[in-house]
């Protein structure tokens, strides 16, 4: 069982949380973890990238001198990747970088990036974080206190007040539990989880409520 402290909003212990083990006690395997995250970020290329090639550059249609006879070297067309003004050789053209990684692997590295921060001691449960209005400098305060400089904070729902409150901070994502992900995780140095979204993620990647 995986007993992990609570605090409240000011950084302060309220309390303890036991978490399944077999979502935050997780051997690490880093090979695993590398081809989540390349397989993410892969993903995220639009692989529009484009040369033309010879059949798409405009003109040359024409031989621009006679085959033999003039001295010079043979040339069909002045479209040639060999001239200026010519297509490109085995450039890039559109593609899809997309590659498939299975979903039962998908959450075997999502519950090791979980356990890696919370053995590194950068995973942080919190009770809540509420404000009245939308105030950056609340969220500041929070920050400080929590003595953050690059974090993830996972929200269990949508709170339009806090995330408009960490809009503006460098180094602060806010993102609802549905939208956890491995390469978040683990570029951002602590992860500062609700006790209802941590319950959420276990749930949801397949262990009940503790």
């Amino acid at each position: 069982m995986a007993n992990v402290k609570l605090y409240n909003q000011g950084f302060q212990e309220i309390g303890t949380v036991d978490l399944a083990p077999e979502v935050f006690e997780v051997e690490v395997q880093p090979e695993l973890l590398h081809l989540v995250v390349r397989a993410q970020l892969a993903a995220k290329r639009a692989g529009t990238h484009s040369v033309k090639t010879r059949a798409f550059v405009r003109g040359g249609g024409r031989k621009p001198w006679r085959q033999k006879g003039t001295g010079r070297a043979r040339a069909g067309s002045t479209r040639s990747p060999l001239w200026r003004g010519g297509a490109v050789v085995h450039g890039p053209q559109p593609r899809d970088y997309t590659f498939k990684v299975n979903r039962k692997v998908r959450q075997l590295a999502m519950r090791m990036a979980l356990s890696a921060k919370l053995g590194d001691d950068q995973l942080v449960l919190v009770d809540a974080i509420t404000f009245p209005e939308v105030k950056t400098k609340q969220m500041v305060k929070v920050v400080s206190d929590f003595g953050l400089r690059k974090a993830l904070i996972v929200l269990p729902d949508s709170d339009n007040n806090l995330e408009l409150s960490a809009r503006n901070i460098p180094g602060i994502k806010v993102i609802r539990q549905d939208m956890l992900n491995v390469y978040d995780v683990l570029l951002y140095d602590h992860v500062i989880m609700f006790k209802d979204a941590a319950l959420k993620v276990q749930e949801r990647l397949g262990y009940g409520i503790r």
